[in-house]
Order: structure tokens, then sequence, then C-alpha cells
């Protein structure tokens, strides 16, 4: 069974920004539209590694105290 349906030019445009070379148009919205569960978007995102969240954290607190040390003269 097959169906059409009526797409922008612009919607179009942007759906083959995101198209494989080796994907249908059928298997590019099938693709789009499963659902997403959080391992799929930390696996999409590049987190596979463990222990990510804890050295964003340790950064993210090297950053503000070298930020407080420079904006109060300490060190």
């Amino acid at each position: 069974m097959s169906s059409s349906i009526r797409i922008s030019d612009e919607t179009k445009a942007k759906l083959e920004a995101v198209k494989r070379e080796d994907e249908t148009f059928d298997e590019l919205l099938d693709r789009l539209a499963i659902t997403r569960t959080a391992e799929d978007v930390r696996d999409m995102a590049g987190f596979a590694e463990e222990g990510i969240e804890d050295h964003m954290k340790q950064k993210r607190e090297d950053l503000n105290d070298s930020f407080e040390a420079r904006t109060t003269g300490s060190e």
C-alpha cells in the first residue's frame, strides 16, 4: 500500500539535508518517527562513555574556581 503526503519545498529541503545517501524517504520518515528513549538520546549525543557526567561536573567546578580566582584576584 502506498500513500502520498504534501509538504512544502522548505520541509522537503530540510528532510533531504538529514536523509542518508542509501535511504529512501520512506525509510527516513520511519527513522525519524520512532519513539526515542533516554538511551537513544545518549547514544546520538555521543555520551556512551562511562563517567562523562562526573567529568563534566568537575570541569564546570574547575571553570567556576578559575573564574572566581580571576575576578577576586586570589589564586
